[in-house]
């Protein structure tokens, strides 16, 4: 059987071969806008471009179809070049179609068509069972795609809460076409089709009725929108005040519904979500909902205990310090933490890490004092170091 050489799908689309769906259709988008023989009057090399990417399109879009091309390729195999049982394109299985193919020329040069030239049998094969999912698939609606845009905020907006006025840019609909991505009011009818949406292709003694490339199934031609080039959405920039709960973190989300991109075709738009980055404070340590200060004392305060004052982000609170306390110890301020975003109402605590500060003997009265007591009450802080330190 004799063959044509036919260009990867993959490079015709210009996509990796493990590429999403996502990003097969974006590819194909931007090429179709490209060479859309309504874009390109008369160039013949624009209109074939245009059917080639189609077809690639048609082929890696479906997950059936994508999956015969990457085992087999253009050589599908099975009697007759039909499928192998169970591996169908489109809505239809071998199964269910039945042809006598005994006579008939399976060569690429002596059919002709309505469509115009000759056509291999295996193109014709592929392109018989695209039937009219191709032009359902061209105008389903999508969902718009989600943005993300990061602000700035202080400690202390971070604690209370704040309304920020942010700009941002999303994809709006279309104010020409309203979303369809085509001229309002400017259709003709199909030339190559006749308004049917279905070519008739010859090869030998097999026709077959194919999905129309030119209008895509639909028998109409539209002039693409040039405001928007067929994409049905236009950049816009939009300015909006997003409500920053107390509680905030660097990292936490606020979510504003339905002001991300918009969808196509009518699909739904994404959501905005807005990204915190917290400035850090210079006294106060959040981790968690958890409130880190470090606070000093004096010796005579570690020694003997005392209630001091210490800084929350409410204002001045006290707390007690043990009699006998040390340097590093930690004692908790129930309540006076930061602000839970996930549980409103609620609060974390206050670790004050307290530091003892040993005065500068620079008075002579001092220096005596701490003599005295040293005599009083001599005490050696390093005795057990050593017999722990035994090797």
């Amino acid at each position: 059987m004799a063959s044509t050489t036919k260009q990867d799908y993959y490079e015709l689309l210009g996509v990796p071969r493990k590429a999403s769906v996502k990003d097969i259709r974006a590819a194909y988008r931007k090429l179709a806008r490209k060479y859309h023989p309504d874009l390109n009057p008369g160039d013949k090399s624009a209109e074939e471009k245009f059917k080639q990417i189609q077809e690639a399109y048609e082929a890696l879009s479906d997950t059936k179809k994508r999956q015969m091309y990457d085992q087999f390729g253009f050589n599908v195999p099975g009697p007759g070049g039909a499928p192998p049982p169970g591996a169908g394109y489109g809505s239809a299985s071998p199964e269910d179609i039945h042809f006598d193919f005994g006579g008939f020329d399976f060569g690429g040069g002596s059919g002709t068509g309505s469509a115009g030239g000759g056509a291999s049998f295996r193109d014709l094969f592929s392109q018989f069972f695209r039937g009219a999912n191709a032009a359902q698939a061209a105008g389903e609606a999508e969902p718009g795609t989600d943005l993300e845009y990061q602000i700035d905020i202080t400690f202390a907006e971070a604690m209370r809460g704040t309304v920020k006025k942010i700009s941002f840019t999303r994809l709006d609909v279309c104010n020409v076409c309203h979303g369809t991505g085509v001229e309002l009011g400017d259709e003709k009818v199909c030339p190559t089709c006749g308004g049917s949406g279905q070519v008739t292709q010859v090869s030998g003694k097999m026709r077959f009725q194919i999905t129309c490339s030119r209008c895509g199934g639909t028998g109409r031609l539209r002039t693409m929108c040039r405001n928007c080039g067929g994409e049905g959405r236009v950049p816009r920039v939009e300015s909006l005040d997003v409500r920053i709960p107390p509680g905030a973190q660097t990292g936490s989300r606020v979510r504003v519904a339905g002001r991300g991109n918009a969808g196509l075709h009518g699909g739904p738009p994404g959501d905005l979500y807005i990204i915190m980055k917290v400035g850090p404070h210079p006294f106060f340590d959040r981790r968690g909902d958890d409130l880190y200060t470090v606070v000093p004392i004096t010796v005579t305060e570690a020694s003997l205990g005392a209630k001091v004052e210490v800084p929350t982000i409410d204002g001045r609170a006290q707390v007690r310090i043990p009699p006998g306390t040390n340097s590093g110890k930690k004692l908790r301020l129930r309540e006076k933490g930061a602000p839970s975003a996930r549980h409103a109402g609620k609060r974390g605590d206050q670790i004050v890490e307290v530091q003892v500060v040993v005065p500068k003997p620079e008075d002579e009265r001092v220096r005596n004092l701490l003599k005295e007591l040293d005599k009083i009450d001599h005490e050696d802080p390093r005795r057990e170091i050593f017999s722990r330190a035994t090797v």
